[in-house]
């Protein structure tokens, strides 16, 4: 991998951070009219509610998705939404770089109408990546929800890399 799976979740979960700096609590907790229903601040509970599934998958060998938190204190105070970006942060900081490679097992309901989970054999570096980008797309929402609520994001946020890097290399052709 180019980039080390510390350095992807340290760059999305800070770009978390500027997010939580620019959003108020009163955007952040406000129920959603139309398409989208929650908050914004349910939205992102629901990204943090994957790395949390992750860490604890770390330390299990089991990273259960179907097992989240949801955690109603996340969604409704931008502060502790803040304190638990910065602690994952920190979580993944004090990981060793091997523990990356490490397998694990992966539980996650995709399947409408079943009741059984499905499982299957992954490893942690799979299991960030899969993080990383599923809080890409959601942070694409949040810009969205945000943006109708007056907040201003940068253009980056929600945008993966390489996309960034498309828009680059066809702008300096």
């Amino acid at each position: 991998m180019g980039t080390s799976p510390y350095s992807a979740v340290r760059n999305v979960l800070e770009q978390g951070c500027l997010f939580l700096d620019r959003v108020s609590n009163d955007v952040y907790t406000r129920p959603l009219e139309g398409v989208f229903s929650g908050t914004v601040g349910a939205h992102y509970r629901h990204v943090l509610d994957h790395f949390l599934c992750l860490v604890e998958g770390i330390r299990t060998g089991e990273v259960n998705y179907d097992h989240r938190r949801r955690n109603s204190l996340l969604e409704n105070s931008v502060e502790h939404a803040r304190l638990t970006t910065e602690a994952l942060i920190e979580d993944f900081e004090a990981l060793s770089g091997d523990i990356f490679q490490r397998p694990c097992t992966v539980v996650y309901s995709v399947a409408y109408g079943e009741s059984d989970t499905g499982s299957v054999t992954s490893n942690i570096a799979r299991e960030v990546m899969f993080c990383v980008g599923h809080t890409i797309h959601h942070y694409a929402i949040l810009k969205l929800l945000c943006a109708g609520a007056g907040v201003e994001l940068p253009f980056e946020f929600g945008v993966a890399p390489s996309t960034l890097r498309h828009l680059e290399a066809a702008t300096s052709a």
